[in-house]
């Protein structure tokens, strides 16, 4: 598939993860894709994957939680390549813990990494989009931004952001041809799940027995999702809220 031949893609925290996958994926199709993460060595490894695979794919490491760097970084992409067809916002953080048991700090700066970072992003690269006339923007949100999961109050709120700005993003930029959805994954196994798991004791098929399919997803399913809410194969989906748990309704 070539769904993508020609087109700039942003992938933010696509370091590690499902981000990785996102941007491999999108790279597979066609995309040259901008693979952004907080550390220059997290972005350059994806690239070098990127690479070994045959794709296009440049790093880019700035904080997306910061507008001066966001900013910066947009001007410099728009320069460099003239054109940003897709953005994914999948960059996020997890401070887990009951309202009572968080800092300040936990609260505000799970807020700026999941929430103000989408529309630090999504602030810099709409207007060109609505100069083209067509874009496409995939917010990664969360299962627990709406089935909200014990212990994880931060996290869950700021999820649940994550889909209330999207919706309003896509009903005010619809008409101007610009897309935007958002993708809820439910458990996925990521390395970072895995290592969480591995460190509580846990083994995976413990957190699967959960799951009402009998497993939990894989990050390349994210990201084929990603992809096509992001295609035009997907033309009338905006403002859409799609979720990839297994059949998972409640944590």
């Amino acid at each position: 598939m070539s769904r993508f031949e020609g087109q700039v893609a942003v992938v933010t925290g696509a370091g590690g993860g499902i981000g990785t996958e996102i941007a491999r994926r999108f790279s597979r199709e066609g995309a040259h894709v901008i693979v952004c993460d907080v550390t220059r060595d997290s972005a350059q490894r994806t690239v070098d994957v990127i690479a070994s695979e045959g794709g296009s794919a440049s790093p880019a490491a700035f904080d997306v939680a910061d507008p001066a760097k966001v900013a910066e970084f947009a001007s410099d992409a728009l320069a460099s390549h003239g054109r940003v067809d897709v953005l994914v916002n999948n960059a996020g953080i997890n401070r887990r813990g009951p309202l009572l048991s968080l800092t300040d700090d936990d609260w505000h700066t799970t807020m700026r990494v999941n929430v103000d970072s989408m529309f630090y992003m999504c602030r810099a690269f709409l207007p060109s989009m609505v100069d083209a006339g067509r874009g496409a923007i995939v917010n990664i949100g969360s299962q627990w931004g709406m089935y909200p999961a014990p212990g994880h109050i931060a996290y869950n709120v700021s999820k649940a952001a994550v889909i209330a700005f999207s919706q309003n993003l896509a009903r005010d930029y619809a008409p101007m041809g610009v897309r935007v959805n958002v993708v809820c994954p439910g458990e996925i196994l990521t390395p970072m799940v895995e290592a969480g798991l591995a460190q509580k004791g846990v083994d995976v098929s413990e957190l699967a027995a959960k799951v009402p399919y009998g497993r939990l997803g894989k990050p390349e399913e994210v990201a084929a999702l990603v992809a096509f809410l992001a295609s035009d194969e997907a033309a009338y989906m905006c403002g859409s809220v799609v979720e990839i748990t297994g059949a998972q309704a409640v944590c």
